[in-house]
Parts: structure tokens; C-alpha cells; sequence
């Protein structure tokens, strides 16, 4: 694997997730709670952190949930951590770390459409502008222009966050 080539650095992610807990507490401020929905792994790791900041930047109630989609056969089961009726009529952010094809997330959306919302909204740090899908990030940290050949990888690790570029 090549060299990696740094994006953003522990600093730049904290301010970029407290940037999006604004941006989602501002569109929201209407609602009594929302969900937020990580897509596992990284995304819920995401979720959790802008679950951390939203209680300490606003009164908004909020659930998280950790969505398991096996992203290679997005098709297949996907499961939520929470019951459908936990989420019904009730505003949802859907979070990953990363939005490259739009696979994820759009087969995400799809997987929470199958009972009524109050609104769906989505978030990611880092947007890649590579979209298959007609999917769109309401919420982002950054947005890269990348070869299809390029990875982007965000590590969350302790002491040594970081997005890197391959």
C-alpha cells in the first residue's frame, strides 16, 4: 500500500464534529429527540461522537442506534440495534464515516423507509464526490476530490485520530 497522505488530523476531526452537531442541532431544534443511526464500525464510532457533542451543545434528546449492513452485499439483512417502532415518526440522522459510492448509504435509507419519519437526514466526515446513487450528505465534515483509484481510510484511533488519503 502506498504512503498515506494526511487529510485531517486529530484536532481538525474534533472541530469538524462539533461543526456538524451545530449544523444538526440548528435543523432540529423543532424536535423533542432524534435517532442517530451509525452505520457500524467507523460510522457508529461517528455516531457516538456527535451523540457526545450534541448533549453538550443543546437540550435535544437523542438515541443512538448501530446499524449492521454488510457492505459488500448491501441486499442482504441489515440490522438496527434499536426495534422499528423505537425509530417510527421520529427524526433520524444516518451516519458513516465515509460516502464514497453512496452504496451504504442509500440501501441505509432505504432499510429505515420502511416505516414512517418525521424527517431523514444524513452525515459523514468525509464526502468523496463519487456518488452511484442519488445520495446526498446534509451533513459533512470535508469534501475530497479523489481518483476512483484512491482510498480514503479514517482511523479512530486513541490519542491518533486521523483521516488519511492512499
Amino acid at each position: 500500500m502506498k504512503n498515506p497522505h494526511p487529510i485531517l488530523n486529530q484536532e481538525e476531526i474534533k472541530h469538524k464534529i462539533r461543526r456538524i452537531a451545530y449544523q444538526i442541532y440548528e435543523s432540529s431544534m423543532e424536535e423533542n429527540e432524534i435517532i442517530i443511526a451509525g452505520i457500524a464500525r467507523n460510522g457508529f464510532i461517528l455516531a457516538q461522537k456527535l451523540d457526545k457533542e450534541l448533549k453538550d451543545i443543546s437540550p435535544l434528546k437523542t438515541t443512538l442506534c448501530e446499524v449492521k449492513i454488510d457492505k459488500k452485499n448491501p441486499l442482504g439483512e441489515i440490522k438496527t440495534s434499536l426495534a422499528p417502532e423505537t425509530y417510527e415518526n421520529k427524526a433520524i440522522i444516518l451516519v458513516d464515516d465515509v460516502l464514497n459510492s453512496g452504496t451504504t448509504l442509500i440501501y441505509g435509507v432505504r432499510h429505515f423507509l420502511k416505516v414512517p419519519l418525521k424527517h431523514f437526514k444524513t452525515a459523514v466526515l468525509v464526502d468523496r464526490n463519487h456518488k452511484k446513487y442519488p445520495v446526498k450528505a446534509d451533513f459533512k465534515g470535508i469534501s475530497l476530490s479523489t481518483s476512483l483509484s484512491e482510498t480514503v481510510k479514517v482511523i479512530f484511533e486513541e490519542n491518533n485520530e486521523r483521516v488519511e488519503l492512499y
